[in-house]
């Protein structure tokens, strides 16, 4: 679908909150970056397995137990959820956030995760990335030498 002047002004004027699922170093790195905020997707909670974190803050953001998902997603009304987690807890972390109602997701973990068709889901897979950029780079380097 085409994005109008009209729908951008809507978006732009809406603010959608985002839970980071996972405190690993990316995660953390997530849940900390402040030009999320600025642009409309406060991260306003995370989620993560490690008990020492559960009831504090990591940056600012309170973090949950898994366990505590749905009842996040329904106190924050969470828009987003960002998958950060090991490649193994992806699908069941998918699962979770779209059982609790959450209709857009991002993932930061390269592996095929299924949801259902009105489950908008991005896969943003790093390392693939860094490959594109490589191929590009090698393709300029090899045309300003012939």
């Amino acid at each position: 679908a085409k994005i109008n002047a009209r729908m951008l002004h809507e978006m732009l004027a809406n603010t959608w909150p985002v839970v980071v699922c996972g405190l690993g170093n990316l995660g953390r790195a997530l849940a900390n970056h402040t030009g999320f905020t600025d642009a409309g997707f406060p991260v306003v909670a995370a989620v993560d397995i490690d008990l020492d974190n559960f009831g504090g803050t990591i940056d600012g953001v309170p973090v949950f137990a898994p366990a505590d998902l749905s009842e996040v997603i329904n106190e924050f009304e969470i828009a987003i959820g960002v998958i950060a987690t090991p490649a193994g807890a992806a699908q069941g972390v998918a699962a979770a956030l779209v059982e609790a109602g959450v209709k857009s997701i991002m993932s930061f973990v390269p592996t095929v995760l299924v949801v259902p068709d009105d489950v908008e889901l991005r896969v943003v897979d790093l390392a693939t990335e860094l490959q594109i950029l490589g191929f590009h780079l090698h393709r300029s380097n090899g045309n300003a030498k012939t």
